[in-house]
């Protein structure tokens, strides 16, 4: 018997659906005619045909977008997708960022900013556009077949962000036809999320994934076509758009971790950081090689073969964040949603792409019998190329620890502490890259003059040494020898493009870009280095103990502070006040002051408040903390809340019903008093006056009857502020029993009972009531110190200006050798 279900919207999610089944047939119609479109490039209808499969596609992209996103923000609660990542309570930006929340979300991010690229190369590419967009089209098939929740032969192909909750989840309550309304709302964004980089950081990462696809595209398309030498041009500006977007969104993800995560730094060697900067590194070392061969016709092997797993690497990061694999070694990764399998086959597909046409057209390649030179720049850049790809053959043996677990069965630990396990490996690594990064810049392609290459290496390396060891001494990282040569390598790839930046004001603005990109990664390396190395726990507990249950557990002792509100602590050279706390619902903001005092005079030399928050989060481990930061010129203070009164948190957990409990637990042993009119009594605050007794007193909905007794104490309670406040407690005898009603002073944390009269002592019985002194609210606190940090966002922006100079250079390269073709 089929249930009508009350409430339901259920032709949004029709439309999306039909749309998203739309999006993979266009999409496997546009590749197959712009597969014969590559294959019969005389015949036009095949590429007109793939056109029309592509718009589409695009088209169908839009309209899922557009949906799903009416869905969330009118919390249409009986799709799954709007209940676990939306909720009412969600300001619009925060709605955004739940669109993209889930792996259905982000699939359709993926997909968009293809589309996005497929225009451009539809309107650009020229002779390149068929086998091209085949190489993309491929792509937006698997993309779109991770949305499409349906089953074939009894398997799911997909997950569908349009099922309805009542088909994701099997609880009995979904089976009723009023379910909706036991839904007041959705489980929401998750709370560490709801912050500005969530906005912004993931729809940047996938622009920088999505365009990773075109430079494979285009080795792939020259290997198959045989254009072997003629992608390089159009293929170069697309790989530098590649690497500055993924850089750019790798970056916005150093600065989430420092500014608003707990993660103590900008970068944590997790294995999802990982999988999105192996793929960027190898597209560097691609890069390199490309402009190797574009000038002396060397490593055209490379070339294609680091443009082609570039892409191959990204396929392989998407499986690892969302196959579930990485569950017990990362904090970012995917739940999986049963879609292994298709990512699997997404990765082999792409992998046996780059195999198969590496592997046929090897003995075709372009080659000079001619060996690189050992003074010629190409020789250099091979190496470095190299070099690069060893470093990420160690980040991926590592990462995928619990992939070769899985497949064959062995128990292999990760790392217990990734941090130095990578910084010893990636360090060494660093050093020769930032050296050859050096003199290379003193080659020519081919053939350098001996002389002049040495005359001008030797001028910045002694310069270098000199510098190294100044920044060495005042940073104090000369305790460590990989700090030393990191140091002095980075130092000395700024100097060395310092000079070739310095041609360029003389007309050689060619090699600008690359020597902009270059100085900012070496400011970048510095920055890195010296904050990593030389941060501080500044919160340094003598004691070493923590009077918190349990806290030594979780967190080190002597690295926190523990400050009660309203009492000043010395900090090193800053007196620490946490002066009260504020709630945003879900968060509860800790308002602490920092104050530098002169010893001599007293006077306040400097003064600012940070507010660090926290929030209760169960699902992740109870509570969680949200750093503020202060920068400075030289250095950040950073200050984290890692443990905190119950109390500062209870105002945003929900309470037991107050019907649950006593309301005379809230108040310590009474004191009972025999009394008389005018008499005077004491509490904490003041005193309180018996001022008369009202015999006409009533109760409202008992009504007095005849023989009953009524009596009302009438209390004048008298603030030690001058303050007062009236109070009638009431006595009652009815039917011969006797009763008393209770009165609250709740300014002042009173409660009176007239319990009795006494007429043999002419007294009266007055039971006093007062709440405790609350319990003063407390909280523990991290502060750390970073130098120099800002070396390397500094860094991070001037890299990101040389790549868009050296974008700007390659499409004008171009141009003119179109030009010149025509």
């Amino acid at each position: 018997m089929d249930v009508n279900y009350v409430g339901e919207n259920l032709l949004p999610g029709q439309i999306g659906q039909f749309f998203v089944v739309l999006s993979f047939g266009a999409a496997l119609f546009s590749f197959i005619s712009y597969f014969f479109a590559s294959k019969n490039p005389d015949v036009t209808s095949w590429r007109t045909m793939g056109r029309i499969g592509f718009w589409l596609n695009a088209l169908s992209i839009a309209v899922i977008g557009g949906t799903l996103f009416y869905i969330i923000y009118n919390h249409l609660f009986e799709y799954h997708y709007a209940y676990a990542h939306s909720s009412t309570k969600l300001p619009t930006h925060y709605i955004i960022s739940a669109f993209w929340e889930g792996q259905e979300g982000s699939f359709w991010l993926w997909m968009f900013w293809q589309a996005v690229l497929g225009t451009v190369l539809v309107f650009k590419a020229k002779s390149w556009e068929s086998p091209v967009m085949t190489f993309v089209m491929l792509c937006q098939v698997f993309l779109a077949s991770m949305l499409l929740g349906v089953e074939v032969f009894g398997s799911r192909i997909g997950s569908s962000p349009f099922i309805l909750l009542r088909d994701a989840l099997n609880f009995p309550f979904l089976k009723n036809a009023n379910y909706l309304s036991m839904i007041p709302d959705g489980r929401g964004l998750n709370p560490l999320l709801q912050n500005y980089w969530m906005v912004i950081h993931p729809p940047t990462l996938f622009l920088g994934f999505a365009s990773m696809i075109v430079p494979f595209a285009y080795a792939a398309s020259g290997l198959w076509l045989k254009r072997y030498k003629d992608w390089i041009n159009p293929g170069l500006p697309w790989a530098l758009f590649a690497v500055m977007i993924l850089g750019a969104g790798i970056i916005m993800g150093s600065f989430w971790a420092y500014e608003a995560l707990n993660f103590g730094g900008f970068w944590a060697w997790d294995p999802v950081e990982n999988v999105s900067i192996i793929p960027w590194l190898t597209l560097i070392a691609a890069v390199h090689v490309m402009v190797a061969f574009k000038n002396t016709g060397h490593a055209y092997f490379t070339s294609a073969f680091l443009c082609l797993i570039s892409f191959v690497l990204v396929i392989y990061a998407s499986y690892l964040t969302r196959s579930g694999i990485l569950g017990e070694t990362s904090v970012h990764s995917f739940t999986s949603l049963g879609m292994s399998g298709q990512l699997i086959l997404f990765n082999l597909t792409f992998l046996v792409i780059m195999i198969v046409a590496l592997v046929v057209r090897k003995k075709e390649m372009p080659s000079t019998q001619k060996e690189e030179d050992i003074y010629s720049r190409e020789f250099w850049l091979f190496i470095g190329a190299l070099v690069l790809t060893v470093a990420c053959v160690q980040m991926i043996a590592t990462t995928s620890i619990p992939v070769f677990n899985a497949l064959f069965g062995t128990k292999v630990a990760p790392p217990i502490d990734p941090i130095p396990h990578y910084n010893k490996w990636q360090g060494a690594f660093a050093v020769v890259v930032m050296t050859l990064t050096a003199f290379t810049q003193f080659l020519k392609y081919k053939r350098s003059d001996a002389k002049k290459f040495w005359a001008s290496t030797l001028a910045s390396f002694i310069i270098a040494l000199v510098l190294s060891a100044v920044i060495v001494y005042f940073t104090k990282v000369y305790g460590n020898i990989m700090y030393i040569l990191i140091t002095f390598s980075s130092v000395f790839a700024i100097l060395a493009n310092l000079q070739i930046l310095a041609d360029s004001f003389k007309g050689k603005w060619r090699l600008a870009g690359s020597a902009v990109s270059h100085i900012g990664f070496g400011l970048l390396l510095i920055g890195a280095l010296i904050a990593a190395a030389t941060n501080e726990v500044i919160s340094v507990n003598s004691s070493n103990y923590i009077a918190v249950a349990g806290f030594d557990q979780v967190e080190k002792p002597g690295e926190n502070l523990f400050l009660t509100e309203g009492e000043p602590v010395q900090m090193g050279e800053y007196k620490i006040t946490y002066v009260g706390d504020s709630v945003a619902a879900p968060n509860v903001f800790y308002k602490i002051n920092y104050e530098r005092i002169d010893e001599e005079t007293g006077a306040v030399k400097e003064s600012f408040v940070l507010m660090p928050f926290a929030q209760n989060n169960p699902q992740m481990g109870g509570l969680i903390g949200t750093p503020g930061t202060k920068h400075f010129l030289t250095h950040d203070i950073y200050t984290l809340i890692t443990a905190a009164a119950s109390d500062s948190q209870a105002a945003v957990n929900q309470e037991e019903d107050a019907s649950e409990r006593s309301s005379f637990d809230e108040y310590e042993e009474p004191a009972t008093y025999e009394v008389n009119i005018g008499d005077t009594l004491r509490y904490r605050n003041g005193y309180y006056i018996i001022d008369a007794i009202n015999k006409n007193a009533t109760i409202s909905n008992i009504p007095k009857e005849e023989g009953d007794v009524l009596v009302g104490m009438q209390i004048r309670v008298v603030a030690s502020d001058g303050k007062e406040f009236k109070a009638e407690p009431i006595f009652m005898i009815k039917g011969g029993n006797t009763m008393d009603f209770h009165k609250d002073v709740p300014e002042q944390g009173l409660r009176f009972r007239f319990s009795n009269i006494m007429p043999d002592k002419n007294k009266l019985e007055l039971i006093a009531y007062q709440k405790p002194l609350p319990e003063k609210k407390w909280v523990v606190f991290k502060a750390i110190k970073f130098p120099y940090i800002n070396f390397f966002w500094c860094g991070t922006i001037v890299m990101t200006i040389g790549f868009c100079m050296a974008i700007y250079r390659r499409l004008k390269d171009s141009k003119i050798s179109k030009a010149k073709t025509s």
